[in-house]
């Protein structure tokens, strides 16, 4: 699955930190692969902002492909169907909650917002 940089960041931060053994593997395994390598971070230079927020340069944000298999799809759908009936789902989630919830195609992004510029910096949290 192509992933941007902002969108694996927020797949990174709704993945749940409790579960049973099996789910806790795929868990595991799916923020191995939704990480950044030392090239990535390199290439992005990441700069904790404060209040939380990640930066990173914009014109370095490429998109990657993931694996992502049913049982993860199924863990990150369980997250934000939780997120939105608990009424905590935010703006930044809606274009990841159309993908897995919805089963919408993802439109071509950058940086999780559709059609919009790239900034000199993006960032993501706050």
């Amino acid at each position: 699955m192509k992933l941007s940089v902002f969108e694996r960041l927020l797949l990174l931060n709704i993945l749940p930190a409790e579960g049973d053994m099996t789910t806790l593997r795929i868990i595991r395994q799916m923020k191995e692969d939704l990480s950044f390598t030392e090239e990535e971070h390199k290439a992005l230079e990441f700069d904790m902002g404060e209040g939380g927020s990640v930066r990173w340069k914009a014109d370095a944000d490429t998109m990657k492909d993931v694996p992502i298999g049913e049982k993860g799809q199924d863990i990150i759908k369980e997250q934000l169907v939780k997120a939105n009936d608990q009424k905590k789902l935010q703006l930044q989630h809606m274009a990841l909650y159309e993908r897995f919830v919805e089963g919408k195609e993802p439109e071509a992004q950058i940086n999780g917002q559709t059609g919009k510029p790239i900034p000199e910096k993006a960032a993501v949290g706050g």
